[in-house]
């Protein structure tokens, strides 16, 4: 059967619908996933069409994923971080929603104190078990959206569930039909798509979930999650590891729409900001996130990353404020007690320092050459040096400069007197035998005491 598609506007065929293949024994892609070696990423070079949505925006997990792999948050602790979630993502909500825990009583006393400041955004969503007493609750917080797992790939069906296929189809939909007697929205985390049987289970189920919806009146989200961060981005890659695969097949194919579609990945191969980029580019308007990318094993997709992400996309942060990414990742250090790894982009303490003196000269001529953007206007963050025994002269003026606001005809050059003498004693100090990096209060007392007293404190 040929139909318009509402898409692409052309005649596509419709005829082929796939069907449940309930087979006798796992698909467990042991050609792909042989646990004795690393896995492959095979290629079959079929392209599927970029497909970026009018709207795309975040989606937080920070309360749920991952508050799950650190000390669980106070509930002023989650209250502060939503409010600065709110504020990071402006009027428009680009951080559209942020999904809480609802067990325990301070799980719901959390969501409680986050709805009484009245913010429009993010939007409170929960995860629960698929059950009918865990979706009455929901609908008695007065929340609209609720996550469920629906596990996809053989690995959870027959070695954890224990269940068939079937079975497991048959359940999700029970569960499902009760989030819609309950008056819930439910949002299905297909956990572990990355290694499921696409055709063979993962689209037949999203179709039955589509017929359920559309019966009932009420919309399905589809939450695609690579668990184990076996996605690969890159075009011509074949299922289950293919990025532009899956969203590209479960709108074709499940005809699900943008809108109703979301990508959760986990970094365990360090692609989980390509593929969160390349979900969007394919079809997916939400990318699921947490703050500092905290979460399961090597974490999820960084919520800091992806607003950077799409600001490159869009060429805009349509009303997001980037200066809170640096709020935040201080309440995470000085409020939570959060080590923050020092070369992490954007939030850690070294990711826009450098301590090489040839770079350092660069920085005293023209910050852009070894800056990434300008930091001090997007994170308040303004590039900077640390002083040790590989500065050398240029990057000790720039530490100067920078630290005691000099800058126009104030500003200090690498052949200042005070700068060769503070050489000279940095060079006697690692000579001595010294391994660390110079402290702001050991560089303010020696150049203090060498200009005189003419510099005294930084800024």
């Amino acid at each position: 059967m040929l139909e318009i598609s509402k898409k692409s506007n052309l005649l596509e065929q419709k005829s082929y619908k796939y069907s449940l293949q309930d087979v006798a024994e796992p698909n467990l892609w042991r050609d792909i996933y042989n646990y004795s070696e690393i896995p492959k990423v095979p290629f079959n070079h079929r392209r599927v069409p970029m497909d970026m949505p009018e709207e795309i925006w975040i989606t937080d997990t920070s309360f749920r994923d991952g508050q799950q792999s650190v000390e669980p948050y106070s509930v002023q602790q989650i209250v502060e971080l939503y409010k600065l979630l709110s504020k990071l993502g402006g009027p428009y909500g680009i951080i559209r929603q942020s999904e809480f825990f609802v067990y325990s009583q301070k799980d719901r006393e959390a969501i409680e104190k986050c709805m009484d400041l009245g913010l429009k955004f993010p939007e409170i969503t929960t995860w629960i078990r698929a059950s009918k007493e865990d979706f009455k609750l929901v609908k008695d917080l007065g929340i609209r959206e609720t996550g469920i797992l629906v596990s996809c790939s053989d690995y959870h069906i027959f070695k954890k569930l224990g269940k068939t296929r079937k079975q497991a189809m048959d359940g999700y939909l029970a569960a499902v039909s009760d989030a819609f007697e309950a008056g819930v929205m439910p949002r299905c985390h297909l956990e572990d798509i990355t290694r499921a049987d696409f055709y063979g289970f993962v689209v037949p189920f999203v179709n039955e979930l589509m017929k359920l919806s559309n019966d009932a009146g009420i919309p399905v989200k589809i939450r695609a999650c690579d668990t184990m961060g076996y996605g690969v981005p890159y075009s011509e890659v074949a299922l289950p590891r293919s990025v532009p695969g899956i969203i590209y097949g479960l709108q074709h194919y499940s005809d699900v729409p943008s809108e109703m579609l979301e990508w959760h990945g986990h970094n365990d191969f360090y692609k989980a900001v390509s593929n969160a980029a390349t979900a969007w580019l394919y079809g997916a308007s939400a990318v699921n996130c947490s703050l500092l990318g905290i979460g399961e094993r090597t974490g999820n997709v960084p919520l800091e990353a992806m607003v950077f992400e799409y600001a490159s996309l869009r060429g805009s942060f349509d009303g997001m404020d980037p200066t809170v990414i640096t709020e935040i990742a201080d309440y995470f250090k000085n409020e939570i007690g959060y080590k923050i790894p020092p070369m992490t982009p954007f939030v850690g303490k070294n990711f826009n320092v450098t301590k090489a003196g040839i770079h350092a000269d660069g920085l005293l001529k023209d910050e852009e050459i070894y800056n990434i953007f300008d930091t001090d206007k997007f994170l308040n963050r303004p590039a900077s040096v640390m002083v040790s025994k590989t500065s050398g002269l240029a990057g000790i003026a720039y530490w100067i400069n920078q630290n005691y606001a000099l800058s126009g005809e104030n500003a200090i050059g690498k052949r200042d007197e005070l700068v060769l003498k503070l050489k000279e004693w940095i060079d006697s100090e690692y000579e001595g035998g010294r391994q660390t990096s110079l402290t702001t209060a050991e560089l303010e007392s020696k150049i203090s005491e060498l200009s005189g007293g003419k510099l005294k404190g930084g800024k």
